[in-house]
């Protein structure tokens, strides 16, 4: 019999299942393409092994198989792209994963305890969507204040620019130019 406990438990399974690592952007059309059937093969694999179960603990395995490769399936386009929204769909998956599971694991009780198992995976969902929002406005706050640094640099360069004249004033703002990415 599955117990509130293992509601939990399903929740951390899930995560850790559908954890992967963090790479960087390789940007590589060919690695990208190797990780998608790569994925692919493993979500085969993942879900024949969910044949020899029955009933929700059949259910169980193949919501954990779809959420391993969908957070699979994310962070490879992460690590083509690069992208920060791709990060944060990372984190979205992982959530999304992790409830879909827990959800099930829930299917096994009834009663009280079954509505308690549901409002527990809703409540760590909701969470891990806020911790996944969180990161990404973090991510952007950050972003914006390193290109508040990068124009306060800039506009201290020229200013010692000012203090030129003719072709060594125009140098000067030039290289300020290409150093802090100004066109």
């Amino acid at each position: 019999m599955i117990t509130l406990q293992h509601c939990k438990t399903g929740l951390a399974i899930a995560a850790m299942l559908a954890a992967g690592g963090s790479f960087a952007a390789t940007g590589n059309r060919a690695d990208y393409t190797a990780a998608k059937d790569r994925i692919g093969a493993e979500y085969k694999a993942d879900k024949a092994a969910c044949d020899s179960r029955s009933g929700n603990q059949k259910d169980i395995c193949m919501e954990q198989a779809k959420g391993k490769e969908k957070v699979a399936l994310a962070e490879a386009e992460y690590n083509y792209t690069g992208k920060p929204a791709d990060a944060n769909k990372i984190a979205v998956e992982k959530a999304d994963a992790g409830y879909a599971v827990a959800k099930e694991m829930c299917d096994e009780k009834g009663g009280n305890a079954k509505d308690v198992c549901v409002a527990e995976a809703k409540a760590e969902h909701k969470k891990a969507l806020a911790d996944a929002k969180m990161s990404k406005k973090v991510g952007e706050a950050r972003n914006d204040a390193i290109e508040d640094k990068r124009e306060a640099d800039y506009k201290v360069a020229t200013e010692k620019c000012d203090s030129l004249a003719g072709d060594a004033k125009s140098a000067c703002i030039s290289a300020a130019k290409s150093k802090y990415g100004k066109t």
